[in-house]
C-alpha cells in the first residue's frame, strides 16, 4: 500500500516469530506499534497508552482474543478490535463480527488485506465521536441510594420520548454517562451517539465542528467536511457544557433545536435533519440567562426535561458499590489480582468528600490499584494515599469567601469552625440542600423531592420547618 498510515496499533499475539513479521509490517507502513504477549498484558496498556486500533490473536494462552475483544468493548467501546486467528472458520468470524470486531483475518496473512483492514479501523476510530449502538437498559449508574434510584427513573421515562433533556449538575456527578443511558434505552439505540464537548473549543472551530463546512469555506478548508449534526443524524448528539458557547452559536442552535434544519459553514443548501438534543452544564444557566449571557429563548428549548445529578457527597451510601466496581475495572485493566476493601478502607474512603464528585473518587482508586502491593486495601493505605493528594483532604480545601450553593450541593464543614454545633451544621446544610432542590427543579416541588430522594409530604413538612414555604 502507498499511502502511509498514521497511528498507533497495539498487537497481541504470544507467538514472537508472528509478532516480529507483523511488527515490522505495520512500521513500514508508518504506524506506531505496541507489543503484548497476553490479553491482561494488552488491557494493562490500553489503560495507559493512546491506542487506536487493537490487532490480537483469537488463541492465546490464559486470557484469548475473543475475551480481550469483551473487555475492550467494556471499557473502550469505540476501540475498533481486529481478530487474527490460523484456525479461521466461517462461524468464528461470523461469532467474531457479532461480538463487535471490526474484522477478522486468517494466518498466514497477506500484507495488503491487513493493511487495508488496519486502515480502516483508522478511519473508524477517527470518526468524531460516534459511539457503536450497544442497546443496553436506561442507566448504567453503580449506587444504591434513593436520590440516584429517582435519577435513574427519570432517565428511563425521558429516554421513551423525543423531547430536549438538560442535564444539570457539578463536574463529575456522570451526565456524560447519563446522556449515553437515555440514547442506550430510547427507540434511537440502533443510531450514532455523537458528542461534541462546547468548552474545549474556541469559537470558529466549535461552530464549523458542530455544522460541518464546504470546501473552500475558510483557509485550509481543502474538502467537504460534515458536522457532528450530520453525523448524529437518526440518533442522539449531546452537547457537553452547553453553557459555555457563545451568543453567535447561541443564535444558530436555536434555530436548529425549533426547525431541525443548517447550513454548513461557506454553504448555501439548507440541511433537515432527524436529531435527539442531550445537552449537560455545570453552570448557572438561570443566572447567566438574567446577566445577558445565555438567550432565554434557547435556555427553554434546552430545559423541556431537565435532570438534576447529585454530588457524591450528599450520597455517601454510594461510596461503597462505586469504589468495589472501581476496583474490579481497575485490576481488571491492570492485569492486577482482585483486591478486596477492608472495613476501616471503606470508613477512610467515606469520611472524604469528594468535591470532583464520581470521577475524582475513580481517579483514586485507580492509583491505589496501580501503586498498591494488595491484596487488601486498609485504612491506613487509603489515608497515606489520600495524604499524597490533599486536594481531597477537607482541611486542604480552598474556604470561598461568599460561598454559594450549587443546587443540591451540600456545604462542607471547614475543620475546626467556632460556634457551629453539629446540630446547627446539620441543619444549615440540610436548608441549603432544599434551596438547591427547589432552585433545579423550577420549584416543582413534586420534581424536587423526587431529586432529593424523599417523599413529598416529608418535602412539604421540611419546607415549613426551614421557613421556606
Amino acid at each position: 500500500m502507498a499511502e502511509s498510515l498514521k497511528g498507533n496499533v497495539l498487537l497481541v499475539d504470544d507467538d514472537p516469530a508472528v509478532a516480529k513479521v507483523l511488527g515490522a509490517l505495520l512500521g513500514q507502513a508508518g504506524l506506531s506499534v505496541h507489543t503484548a504477549t497476553r490479553g491482561e498484558e494488552a488491557l494493562a496498556l490500553l489503560s495507559r497508552k493512546p491506542i487506536d486500533v487493537v490487532v490480537s490473536d483469537v488463541r492465546m494462552p490464559g486470557m484469548g482474543g475473543m475475551e480481550l475483544l469483551a473487555e475492550v468493548g467494556r471499557s473502550w467501546p469505540d476501540m475498533p478490535v481486529i481478530l487474527l486467528t490460523a484456525h479461521g472458520t466461517v462461524p468464528l468470524a461470523v461469532e467474531a463480527m457479532k461480538a463487535g470486531a471490526a474484522d477478522f483475518a486468517l494466518k498466514p496473512f497477506d500484507r495488503e488485506e491487513i493493511l487495508f483492514s488496519i486502515r480502516k479501523a483508522l478511519l473508524r476510530a477517527q470518526q468524531p465521536e460516534v459511539s457503536r449502538p450497544v442497546p443496553r437498559e436506561a442507566g448504567g449508574f453503580v449506587g444504591q441510594s434513593s436520590a440516584m434510584a429517582s435519577v435513574q427513573a427519570l432517565l428511563s421515562r425521558a429516554a421513551a420520548g423525543t423531547a430536549t433533556v438538560l442535564l444539570r449538575g457539578e463536574s463529575g456527578t456522570g451526565k456524560e454517562l447519563a446522556a449515553k443511558a437515555v440514547h442506550d434505552a430510547s427507540p434511537r439505540h440502533a443510531g450514532p451517539f455523537v458528542k461534541l464537548h462546547c468548552a474545549a473549543l474556541p469559537d470558529t472551530l466549535l461552530e464549523s465542528e458542530l455544522f460541518g463546512y464546504e470546501k473552500g469555506a475558510f483557509t485550509g478548508a481543502a474538502t467537504r467536511k460534515p458536522g457532528r449534526v450530520e453525523l448524529a443524524h437518526g440518533g442522539t448528539l449531546f452537547l457537553d457544557e452547553i453553557g459555555d458557547i457563545t451568543p453567535q452559536v447561541q443564535v444558530k442552535l436555536l434555530r436548529l433545536l425549533q426547525e431541525r434544519e443548517f447550513e454548513r459553514l461557506g454553504g448555501t443548501q439548507t440541511l433537515k435533519v432527524d436529531v435527539r438534543f442531550v445537552a449537560a452544564t455545570h453552570r448557572d444557566l438561570e443566572t447567566l440567562v438574567r446577566e445577558g449571557g445565555f438567550r432565554e429563548d434557547l435556555f427553554y428549548r434546552l430545559n423541556v426535561v431537565p435532570v438534576w445529578l447529585p454530588p457524591l457527597r450528599v450520597r455517601p451510601e454510594d461510596i461503597e458499590p462505586l469504589a468495589r466496581h472501581f476496583l474490579e475495572v481497575h485490576a481488571r485493566a491492570n492485569g492486577r489480582p482482585p483486591f478486596t476493601l477492608t472495613p476501616d478502607g471503606l470508613a477512610a474512603l467515606c469520611a472524604q468528600p469528594w468535591p470532583g464528585n464520581v470521577r475524582q473518587l475513580q481517579n483514586f482508586i485507580e492509583r491505589l490499584v496501580v501503586l498498591s502491593d494488595g491484596p487488601l486495601l486498609t485504612g491506613d493505605e487509603v489515608r497515606r494515599e489520600i495524604e499524597r493528594q490533599p486536594g481531597i483532604v477537607p482541611a486542604s480545601l480552598p474556604a470561598p469567601a461568599s460561598p454559594t450553593p450549587v443546587p443540591g450541593s451540600l456545604p462542607v464543614a471547614s475543620p475546626g469552625a467556632e460556634g457551629r454545633t453539629l446540630e446547627s451544621q446539620r441543619k444549615e446544610t440540610e436548608r441549603q440542600a432544599l434551596m438547591g432542590a427547589l432552585k433545579s427543579a423550577g420549584d416543582n416541588r413534586t420534581l424536587a423531592a423526587r431529586l432529593l430522594g424523599i417523599s413529598r409530604r416529608t418535602l412539604y413538612n421540611k419546607l415549613e420547618e426551614y421557613g421556606l414555604v
